[in-house]
């Protein structure tokens, strides 16, 4: 005997046969910013929210990031094997901490860290560049309160000291933990921090001086071994051991590979930590960052906790505490797959596709190019024009193609400049550089069509004597009065001066 069913009207609109944007649920409205009372079919929350992030910009036309924004698919995958284990359980997922373990000794070797050949490296994962400089910035602020105490001194002005040109995240660090920011100013023509000023910047209270490889205005290098070598010069005079911390959040991933002669890592005796970002030239998704200290001794003992309720001793230094184990992962897979030579293979494309951008902006004449040669992969440039709004109007232009190139105003004393800043990643390949200059050449003939193209209103205006001097005068200022000599057809209007106003016009 077979058995019918016959399905209720809202079990046929539920079901999987029913079309997504057939369903009520495209057209009944959600709510937004309160959950909502009843459950809704996978497929449409799924669709629902995915048509809403096409709103979005497209990650690789965005020329603003630094973060990597594209990876192959099998590293794809094993991120979302991973996605569900927590990485700070150390004892459950020993071999996750094995691999970061390994990360974090591989970095420490790319920076020249001085490891006996048996020993571990000193060094952490983080969720980004930023909890890295949080983390160094604690370590230096502790050992220099630690020193100032046992010597009976006071320890409660703690300074740092950097460049006008630093990100952020060094402005947080000194305002959530109390910590002065004396920052060194730049000047036109040099857009990074001054070693020799910043080295008359230090006192006693400086817990450390922070050296930027890559400036994220400019991409360029600062010179961190003459701070290194004015700095010890200083301390030799003085007695103070202020030491020094490299932000190569962007650079730490370049230099090793295309300067491996550039002196500016652990190299250098006063070079106490380095943070670097594993999302960013590292070519790992957003979310991984990597902060190293010279030996176990940088690290004060204190700031570490151990805690055994996961199941055994665990030592930890973190801002956060729980996060996925993808990063670190997607990390070591990187590492494992491309090598030293895959590395600086990535690099090397990544600089010639920057200067292929550069040579083809210098052959437009309106572009000053202010990155410099040796830095990070990318072309900042500023109009030759002084109107600042022109690089707001390109960045602008250049949204309607897809393309997000950010224009920003620099810092102060050259806070007069806007510059346009274009990253080039892995992913932005010589295709994608062409098409891009091609877009800005015709955004560049818009604006100048937009601005030439100001409305001009010919008309003959008949003006009569009059006895009166007041009435029927009709005042026109100079400046609006232009004397055509040439002959062609035009339509004659009388305009009819009354109260010394004209009424109308053209």
């Amino acid at each position: 005997m077979v058995l019918s069913f016959v399905k209720t009207p809202e079990e046929i609109s539920s079901s999987a046969i029913c079309p997504i944007f057939a369903s009520r649920y495209v057209q009944d409205p959600l709510p937004r910013y309160r959950i909502p009372e009843n459950s809704i079919p996978k497929e449409v929350a799924y669709q629902i929210i995915h048509d809403e992030l096409q709103l979005d910009g497209n990650p690789r036309l965005n020329l603003a990031s630094f973060v990597t924004t594209w990876m192959e698919p099998e590293c794809d995958k094993l991120m979302i094997e991973s996605m569900n284990k927590n990485y700070v359980d150390l004892d459950e997922y020993p071999i996750t901490t094995e691999l970061q373990n390994r990360c974090v000794n591989i970095i420490a070797n790319l920076l020249n860290a001085p490891l006996a050949s048996n020993k571990q490296a000193v060094g952490v994962g983080t969720v980004g560049s930023s909890e890295a400089i949080m983390l160094a910035g604690l370590a230096f602020k502790k050992k220099w309160q630690n020193k100032r105490k046992a010597e009976g001194k006071p320890f409660d002005k703690p300074n740092i000291v950097t460049g006008a040109n630093v990100q952020v995240c060094w402005e947080k660090f000194a305002r959530y933990f109390d910590v002065e920011l004396k920052e060194v100013k730049l000047s036109e023509g040099y857009y990074v921090m001054d070693p020799k000023r910043a080295v008359e910047m230090v006192d006693e209270n400086t817990i450390c001086v922070a050296a930027i490889l890559g400036s994220t205005l400019t991409g360029e290098f600062e010179d961190v071994k003459l701070l290194n070598d004015l700095l010890a010069e200083k301390n030799g005079r003085t007695g103070w051991a202020t030491p020094i911390h490299v932000d190569a959040a962007s650079g730490g991933f370049v230099a090793p590979f295309l300067y491996p002669e550039l002196e500016w890592d652990f190299r250098l005796p006063l070079v106490k930590s380095i943070n670097v970002s594993g999302h960013k030239y590292g070519l790992v998704y957003a979310g991984i960052g990597w902060v190293i200290w010279r030996t176990k001794e940088d690290l004060p003992e204190e700031l570490i906790f151990h805690i055994n309720y996961l199941g055994a001793d665990q030592p930890t230094f973190t801002l956060n505490f729980s996060k996925g184990s993808s990063q670190i992962v997607a990390q070591y897979y990187q590492f494992l797959r491309l090598g030293f030579e895959g590395y600086e293979r990535v690099m090397q494309n990544c600089m010639e596709n920057a200067k292929l951008l550069q040579d083809n902006l210098k052959q437009t004449g309106r572009f000053d190019i202010i990155s410099k040669e040796r830095g990070l992969p990318l072309v900042a440039f500023r109009f030759k024009d002084k109107n600042k709004s022109l690089a707001f109007e390109l960045s602008k232009a250049l949204r309607h193609h897809g393309w997000i190139v950010p224009a920003y105003t620099m810092p102060a004393n050259v806070e007069h400049m806007a510059v346009l800043r274009v990253v080039v990643r892995e992913d932005l390949g010589r295709q994608l550089i062409e098409k891009l200059f091609s877009h800005i050449n015709s955004a560049l003939f818009e604006l100048s069509e937009t601005l030439n193209s100001v409305p001009k209103i010919l008309f003959t205006v008949e003006v009569k004597a009059c006895n009166d001097h007041d009435k029927g005068s009709l005042h026109l200022p100079a400046t609006s009065i232009h004397l055509k000599q040439d002959k062609c057809d035009r339509d004659c209007k009388k305009v009819h001066v009354v109260g010394g106003k004209t009424k109308g016009a053209c």
